[in-house]
């Protein structure tokens, strides 16, 4: 077994944990380039298309953010009628997604992917 597939394997089971804690339906990590790292969605959503857009979503706030002459986005939240996505940068090279119900605890959701996204910021360094 190579390093990388064993750092791929330890980034899969920190998003099998986040998944598992409740209330988020989907989540993916992929690059700041669009780039699908790992994702646990189901078979009917097109994780690389995700990613890339997630990619593109997170670009375009950070640009705003930027010529808004304001700090770094901490996440960017899309809310629909029934669900949010959600997401949030895991360092400097990655960006975790994650898809909610709309009647999800929005402030436990947004602690335990802090936590997450620091754990893969680690992971991703190592």
């Amino acid at each position: 077994m190579t390093e990388e597939q064993t750092k791929k394997e330890r980034i899969d089971s920190l998003l099998e944990e986040f998944v598992s804690g409740g209330d988020v339906e989907g989540a993916a990590v992929v690059t700041r380039d669009g780039l699908l790292v790992t994702s646990s969605f189901s078979s009917n959503t097109d994780a690389e298309t995700l990613a890339a857009m997630t990619a593109t979503m997170m670009g375009s706030a950070e640009t705003a953010m930027h010529e808004l002459k304001k700090k770094e986005i901490e996440r960017v939240i899309v809310e629909a009628k029934d669900s949010k996505m959600i997401a949030m940068g895991t360092g400097e090279e990655t960006i975790l997604v994650c898809m909610v119900s709309s009647k999800a605890n929005l402030g436990l959701i947004l602690m335990n992917m802090k936590k997450t996204a620091q754990k893969i910021e680690t992971e991703i360094e190592k």
